[in-house]
């Protein structure tokens, strides 16, 4: 599989997350080609700040290897993460991170901070983003004009 077959996935989660009232964001981690763990944004049903998508599939994927280091792991997820999971993509040594669209108020792998590659930290991501961008971006567009 490719990365737009990984995203397509990860749009996937994101339509779930929607359809129970969540901010409609998905992510999946993959390690040599297999799906590791997918999920999307639990904050509302959980009542968790912290239970963004990337830091449900990050838990999972540390609970299903028996292990915090995901090296050689890549993480799809359909917006740019923010500083919260750009933090914690760099504590669990994702290797690369693939997202869709940017996110102008909160994005902190290239919109407003660059947290995944900065130097003063032990550990740099390789970062691919724009994969699907059109549409992992109106997924939350629609979502969010829906809500107001």
């Amino acid at each position: 599989m490719d990365d737009k077959n990984f995203m397509q996935i990860a749009l996937e989660e994101a339509a779930k997350a929607g359809a129970i009232g969540e901010i409609p964001i998905g992510a999946v981690l993959v390690i040599n080609n297999e799906i590791i763990a997918k999920g999307h944004n639990m904050r509302e049903t959980w009542q968790d700040a912290t239970a963004h998508a990337e830091v449900v599939v990050i838990q999972a994927a540390c609970k299903k290897l028996k292990r915090w280091r995901l090296t050689g792991a890549t993480l799809y997820v359909t917006i740019e993460p923010c500083p919260m999971c750009a933090g914690a993509i760099i504590m669990s040594r994702i290797e690369r991170l693939v997202y869709g669209a940017p996110d102008s108020r909160a994005g902190a792998c290239e919109s407003l901070f660059n947290v995944v590659n900065n130097p003063a930290l032990n550990h740099q991501v390789t970062v691919t983003a724009g994969i699907m961008s059109q549409e992992c971006g109106k997924i939350v567009k629609d979502f969010m004009q829906e809500k107001r």
